[in-house]
């Protein structure tokens, strides 16, 4: 008897308390353009109910509801997933808020590079709360589980200039300190519509100047590469105006990138007024 009382007691209880869940989404890849080239953001906004922690690893946020009711996502962007290895310039920084928010934890390697932020909110009912995480996206490694160079997210693997198609000493270009896109795919590039050099692995690096160089890797061994500076950017496409190797032909580069930095398309227009190539090249 005195077990059935018990049991009736916990259904009860469980009837009248309302169930807490986590809140997990994939943030958003960020449309706008306005945030500065060479540095990483992440906005987060939430509802909030009352109290929170949210967590957060690469481009994972997990919100864990410890009182109220379960958060809500308010359009959390990134123009990259939190980086997985160590950076510099790391922020936090409140934008919007009705009552307490503070970070717990910055990404480090003791907590597997995740962010941790509580949310405090006793005014009743859901409440707005938005938060930037920014950091500096330099050339250090950002590796793997099988130690390989993992996709960029910012960063250039560590190596040979060799290693990656790179030429050494190309003036004015600040190898340790850039963004690294890479695609493999198919393309093709000619002079004057004939002689068609076929193209494929593509690497693109891009420094905080807005210098970039990109390298393709072409038939019997050979390297086609283009410098110049990036001009405009549209949320994932970007445009540069490039020279080629021979400092002879110049034009337009367009290239676009999914959210994890790898290369889509690219189009190459170059001219000297007399001579013209032209390249296509798309991811596979």
């Amino acid at each position: 008897m005195l077990k059935a009382m018990k049991l009736t007691a916990l259904l009860m209880l469980s009837i009248t308390l309302p169930a807490l869940a986590d809140l997990r989404f994939q943030v958003r890849r960020m449309t706008r353009d306005d945030v500065p080239l060479g540095k990483g953001q992440c906005d987060i906004r939430l509802q909030v109910d009352n109290e929170v922690e949210v967590h957060m690893r690469g481009e994972q946020v997990t919100v864990r509801t410890i009182s109220g009711q379960d958060a809500r996502d308010d359009g959390s962007e990134c123009n990259a997933p939190l980086p997985n290895r160590d950076v510099g310039g790391f922020s936090f920084e409140v934008k919007d808020s009705r009552n307490e928010i503070r970070m717990l934890a910055e990404p480090s390697r003791r907590n597997d590079y995740e962010a941790v932020v509580r949310i405090r909110d006793g005014s009743g009912g859901f409440g707005r709360y938005h938060f930037r995480l920014s950091w500096d996206m330099t050339g250090n490694d950002s590796r793997s589980g099988n130690d390989r160079p993992a996709p960029a997210y910012g960063g250039v693997p560590r190596g040979r200039d060799e290693d990656f198609g790179r030429p050494r000493g190309v003036p004015g270009f600040a190898w340790n300190n850039v963004i690294s896109f890479r695609g493999n795919g198919r393309g093709e590039a000619s002079l004057n519509n004939f002689g068609q050099m076929r193209l494929g692995q593509v690497n693109i690096e891009i420094d905080r100047g807005g210098k970039v160089f990109a390298s393709f890797q072409a038939d019997r061994g050979r390297t086609l590469t283009f410098t110049g500076q990036v001009v405009a950017q549209e949320g994932n496409r970007w445009k540069a105006d490039v020279v080629s190797d021979d400092r002879r032909l110049r034009g337009p580069m367009w290239f676009s990138a999914d959210m994890r930095w790898q290369v889509n398309s690219v189009t190459v227009e170059a001219t000297d007024g007399r001579d013209r190539m032209r390249l296509n090249w798309d991811r596979r």
